[in-house]
């Protein structure tokens, strides 16, 4: 007798992802932090804040920091371009829109294909919630501790 798929499903707990890319990093946010994506329009820039914080613009009536994951992560910076698009995305009661050059869509990850952030990585190793191997020759996905990510970047903002 075939094992029953629902069975399976719930021997092997999953967690949904929110994957995407910007420069040469391929990334991954839980997908409960993520609102949606929009395109990114003008940005204003505010004078005296951290270089991984673009600017502001207005969505929904509101105003949202934009951030720069890769200055942020100090892996390069990112460049708005006409395909470019930003994420809202939110933990608690912060909520940042996040410079995205590709979305690559929902992934649900078995938690136990999640491996643990590399040892001895750089700073940018310490907002990770691990690394799943993608399947065929695609590149790892690194998966971001979101969470921890927001709450770093307004305290590195509010101490200027």
């Amino acid at each position: 007798m075939a094992p029953d798929r629902a069975l399976a499903t719930q021997a092997r707990p999953e967690q949904e992802f929110f994957c995407f890319r910007v420069g040469d990093l391929r990334l991954g946010v839980p997908s409960e932090n993520v609102l949606e994506v929009l395109r990114a329009g003008l940005l204003t820039p505010l004078p005296r804040t951290p270089s991984f914080i673009m600017g502001v613009t207005g969505h929904r009536g509101e105003v949202l920091p934009v951030l720069d994951l890769l200055r942020f992560l100090s892996k390069g910076e990112a460049r708005i371009g006409p395909r470019t698009r930003l994420f809202v995305g939110v933990t608690g009661s912060y909520v940042a829109g996040v410079v995205a050059d590709t979305v690559l869509g929902l992934r649900r990850v078995p938690v136990a294909d999640i491996l643990p952030p590399p040892l001895g990585g750089d700073a940018a190793a310490e907002h990770l919630l691990g690394v799943v191997q993608a399947s065929g020759n695609q590149e790892a996905i690194n998966l971001l501790n979101f969470s921890k990510l927001l709450q770093t970047a307004r305290q590195r903002a509010v101490a200027r």
